[in-house]
């Protein structure tokens, strides 16, 4: 009989070898033998009492039905294991040889097409940006000298955004789909941790491994990619999707195209919507970067009995509804132990993000804070979305002076509506200048982020002080747009294009963009499971003669 054990505590001392502390746990307290099998389903850090930071746990164990039985009757932290629908995982059939062209190689992408690879699936992923190693190198060099690679940069290439980012996997999801993408992803080189950690993270140097091993799977059971191009236009033919035509010209045949292209693949919005794909305004949110010193925020949120090596670097989620407005400011990408990273995709816009490497171990920690921005600011029209963004991002390269210079603010200088003299350190390269951001951000944005702040200053005492700086600015929180899509998650306007991820405006982060790839990838394969590639055609012609 399995059962569950809630509410295990551990100092931070004992997480430091967990296993073998809650083993040592599990014989005393419950009295079970030395060589109990049990497996640990979550791990979070309990940091609201200073005065007594600890780890709880919840551990799974199977026993015999009399020893379950009767430590379900003397203990009330101990349940019998009921199994979560995403414990249950159904996977799709077999679809062979049919061709899916797949549109960016994020999360959505790469997860999409491992899916529909081990499906049988003749799977090609384009990518307009570069591997990861040489995407690294432009990387870079923007960092170093300021020189923008419009294709190849933090969020054009191998493995999408994510790639640079904190490597957060929190998600609200518990869609069966989930389970696989965390069991491919462990496969490919995640730690085992990420499976029951409340706040999973792998941080950007896992990540760039992990991603190049997908790519390997992937291209060892038969897929290919393409890098170093862009989709200029769909192929169609009698109402349906028959490729894509790339940059070098070429026109690659597809049986289905599944659109993946990340959340800032501005060109890929303008050109559906000249082909007349059916889009709409998508709310998102801008504002800025606020960073911090590790220890300043450690200390905020630990106390003075920190114990520090042993506690990770502290993190913090902060939000405040404005009642007058209807408007929400929050930190959003918090990334402790991190730095500020420009995030541009535009010569002449400048625009930030943050990342962290898995220690987590450096000298800053950051967040993104926003104002929410709804549809109704650009007249739900979803490509005046991308024009609002720009226009900020266009304001803060100026302000910052040019060469990718960010504008920065002490936040103490900001509530108070003006610049300063001199500014602290920075993670943030290729570095920060003094700036004001009322000469970048809307007016009723700098108005709710002030009021926020304030609000946040009193949760978190010092947060909005001299020690934070305000680096701007931050618009690509999400996508302004979405792909509208049917129940069988193909384009409304367009049969044969699949809409996926992020940038289509139906995920928000790494987990849920890999479990909407999934999905789109299990609708091509039950539409399809049993024909052959021949069959697939003449089913797409008679589709398109019935419209």
């Amino acid at each position: 009989m399995k059962i569950q054990i809630d509410a295990v505590t551990l100092t931070p001392e004992e997480n430091e070898d967990y296993l073998g502390a809650l083993r040592l746990l599990l014989v005393s307290r419950y009295k079970l033998n030395e060589d109990v099998d049990f497996t640990v389903l979550r791990r979070s850090l309990d940091a609201r009492k200073k005065s007594r930071i600890h780890y709880r746990f919840r551990v799974l164990a199977e026993l015999d039905n009399g020893t379950a039985q009767r430590l379900i009757k003397a203990f009330p932290e101990v349940t019998e294991y009921r199994e979560a629908a995403a414990d249950n995982e159904k996977m799709p059939g077999k679809t062979q040889g049919f061709r899916v062209c797949i549109v960016g190689s994020g999360p959505a992408g790469l997860f999409c097409g491992l899916r529909l690879a081990e499906a049988g699936c003749r799977v090609m992923i384009i990518e307009r940006g570069k591997e990861v190693s040489g995407r690294l190198a432009d990387i870079e060099l923007l960092e170093e000298k300021g020189l923008l690679n419009e294709e190849s940069n933090v969020l054009f290439g191998e493995g999408g955004a994510g790639t640079y980012s904190d490597g957060k996997l929190t998600s609200r999801s518990s869609r069966p789909e989930t389970s696989w993408f965390f069991r491919k992803l462990i496969e490919h080189g995640a730690p085992g941790e990420v499976l029951f950690d409340a706040k999973p993270h792998i941080g950007t140097d896992r990540l760039a491994a992990i991603v190049k091993n997908i790519r390997s799977r992937l291209t060892d059971i038969g897929a290919e990619f393409r890098f170093g191009v862009k989709v200029d236009d769909i192929v169609t033919a009698g109402g349906n999707v028959r490729g894509v035509k790339i940059s070098t010209g070429e026109e690659i045949p597809a049986d289905a195209v599944v659109l993946a292209a990340g959340h800032s693949a501005r060109d890929t919005y303008e050109l559906l919507a000249k082909r007349g794909v059916p889009l709409e305004a998508k709310g998102f949110a801008a504002g800025v970067r606020v960073e911090h010193p590790a220890e300043f925020i450690n200390f905020i949120q630990y106390g003075k009995e920190a114990l520090k090596g042993v506690l990770p670097q502290a993190e913090y989620f902060l939000a405040w509804n404005n009642r007058s407005s209807g408007l929400g400011v929050y930190s959003f990408c918090m990334c402790p132990g991190g730095a500020v990273i420009n995030s541009s995709s535009e010569q002449g816009m400048l625009c930030t993000n943050g990342m962290s490497c898995s220690a987590r171990n450096g000298m800053f920690s950051n967040a993104a804070l926003v104002v929410t921005v709804a549809p109704s600011v650009f007249g739900y029209d979803p490509m005046k979305g991308i024009a609002f963004q720009r226009r900020i991002e266009e304001a803060a390269f100026r302000e910052g002076g040019g060469g990718f210079m960010a504008p920065a603010q002490r936040l103490n200088s900001f509530l108070k509506g003006k610049s300063d003299d001199y500014l602290p350190a920075s993670s943030y390269r290729p570095g920060i200048v003094p700036g004001n951001a009322e000469r970048y951000l809307p007016e009723w944005i700098v108005e709710e982020l002030k009021q926020g702040l304030r609000s946040f200053d009193n949760k978190m005492k010092g947060f909005a002080g001299p020690e934070g700086v305000l680096i701007g600015a931050e618009t690509r929180t999400s996508s302004p747009v979405r792909i509208l899509r049917g129940g069988d998650m193909q384009s409304t306007g367009l049969s044969g294009l699949y809409p996926a991820g992020e940038g289509s405006g139906y995920a928000g982060g790494i987990v849920s963009s890999a479990v909407d790839g999934i999905r789109v990838a299990d609708a091509i394969i039950e539409k399809n499971s049993g024909l052959s590639g021949h069959d697939f055609e003449q089913q797409n012609y008679i589709d398109g003669e019935k419209k």
